[in-house]
């Protein structure tokens, strides 16, 4: 189990649909359901990008929503964080070949964060919306974030196969 980090304040999340499929908005949406549960860690999704410190943005950037990405991004106050939520925000998935496709989020803002996946799995999301709010830690505190790529990884848990009974075991 990992540590649940540490907050000052309880980081604000806004969701972007950049002509996504609608498959990792659905996961998304499935991390704040109890189910999954986001706000346990203390995040909290809201729907003015005014008040949101974490963008958390789906779906691959095209000439026509690049104008309204780069307007959502610049109104958010300082400091904040980017998360690229599936393939197709990373770098243009499926629709990258298409000629209205710009690619991935970080052809118009820059990113913080990139969670792979077609969709991105709930876990992964979470994991990625973590490693965002403490990036927004490192920039309230005044320490420069590492200039490396945050890719979140996570790989599915292998499911364990019923243990083999011996003969003669007993059943008690």
């Amino acid at each position: 189990m990992t540590d649940v980090p540490k907050f000052n304040k309880s980081p604000w999340v806004v969701h972007f649909n950049c002509n996504s499929c609608n498959g990792c908005d659905i996961e998304f949406l499935a991390c704040l359901t109890p189910l999954y549960d986001l706000e346990r860690f203390g995040i909290l999704h809201v729907g003015n990008p005014k008040h949101a410190d974490v963008l958390v943005v789906t779906g691959s950037v095209n000439h026509r929503n690049s104008r309204v990405l780069k307007n959502v991004y610049d109104q958010m106050p300082e400091p904040k964080v980017v998360v690229a939520m599936g393939v197709c925000a990373s770098t243009g998935g499926i629709f990258a070949d298409g000629y209205n496709v710009l690619g991935g989020v970080d052809k118009v803002i820059p990113v913080d964060v990139f969670v792979p996946g077609c969709p991105a799995r709930p876990e992964a999301m979470i994991d990625g919306v973590l490693k965002g709010a403490q990036i927004l830690e490192a920039k309230h505190s005044g320490k420069t974030p590492l200039a490396e790529k945050n890719v979140i990884t996570r790989t599915p848990t292998p499911v364990a196969a019923p243990a083999a009974q011996e003969k003669g075991a007993s059943h008690a």
